[in-house]
């Protein structure tokens, strides 16, 4: 049988063949209506991901070489932000930190189940227009440690970026990484080359966390990836009762402004730490909800007004 998908069903057909998702083998498939369409015919697994993903208008990495920086807290602002901003625009978020996905407890689902149906994996909702998936929704506990090398974390990988069922219409599919540039982000940027996915870096303003972060903007340019613009997290204190502002990691380099204008890139904003902000995380609560009015909130409001202008 012909390039059987790694989890095809018992006497599938091959999704080279003719009769691939059109056979009673093929019935529950999460592959079948992409086999039926003849899309996966004559194409790499690239090609698929890239046929499966054509339609959803923005994909934006959210990277970071440095752990610990705020990047997947600022994947969830980001996306809870558009959604909210135009209830039209469906929005996604993609974890794919395979050891360390920690979105689903941010966005206060770390106990949901993903179903499989024949159109492929349901994510999981949060609102009407704002959807996730991530591999912890498959896990047996929030404690399983997930102990897999890179050929298997290759293949999560690409089965969620093609068996999700994002519906028709996906204007976001915002993909958060781990730190570093290894097989994650090797797997998904190859598969997402050429159609159109941009880059964001987060850091913290000290030199510390810019030099790793220089690093992933250079593979940003290894790999064509576009850079989007940069976002610096944790940019300084500003204390809920006098507003005086505190810098707790000194920008001692110039910080995110003066990388961004080293790279060239556009320099988004920056967001300071709020202690509400973190509580609101790691509850699984919207912090738009919880504090409309904290400063750090309306720094990703500004932050995002950028993006919006940036993109399609």
């Amino acid at each position: 049988m012909d390039n059987l998908p790694d989890n095809a069903p018992q006497h599938c057909p091959g999704t080279q063949s003719e009769e691939a998702g059109k056979v009673s083998a093929c019935a529950g498939c999460p592959n079948q209506s992409l086999c039926a369409s003849g899309a996966t015919r004559g194409q790499n697994d690239a090609e698929v991901v890239r046929a499966k993903l054509s339609s959803v208008k923005n994909k934006i990495f959210i990277l970071s070489g440095k752990g610990g920086v705020g990047k997947s807290t600022f994947t969830s602002l980001l996306a809870r932000a558009l959604a909210r901003r135009d209830p039209d625009k469906n929005v996604a978020i993609l974890d794919i930190d395979i050891c360390g996905p920690s979105v689903p407890r941010i966005m206060g689902t770390l106990n949901e189940q993903v179903h499989s149906s024949g159109s492929g994996w349901c994510p999981v909702y949060i609102e009407d227009n704002l959807c996730m998936m991530s591999i912890a929704y498959l896990l047996s506990s929030p404690e399983e440690a997930v102990i897999w090398r890179g050929p298997k974390k290759n293949l999560m990988i690409k089965q969620l970026l093609t068996e999700v069922d994002w519906g028709d219409s996906l204007d976001y599919l915002i993909l958060d990484t781990p730190p570093g540039t290894s097989d994650e982000h090797l797997s998904s940027t190859s598969y997402l080359s050429g159609i159109g996915s941009q880059a964001i870096l987060v850091t913290t303003p000290p030199e510390i966390a810019l030099l790793d972060v220089r690093k992933e903007a250079n593979f940003c340019k290894r790999v064509g990836l576009q850079l989007a613009g940069i976002v610096e997290n944790m940019a300084s204190f500003v204390c809920p009762k006098c507003s005086t502002e505190s810098m707790i990691f000194p920008a001692s380099t110039g910080g995110g402004a003066n990388m961004a204008n080293e790279l060239e890139v556009p320099f988004l904003g920056s967001i300071p730490i709020d202690p509400l902000l973190a509580r609101a995380c790691d509850e699984g609560k919207d912090p738009f909800m919880e504090m409309p009015n904290s400063p750090a909130i309306q720094a990703v409001q500004r932050i995002v007004d950028q993006i919006i202008g940036m993109v399609r």
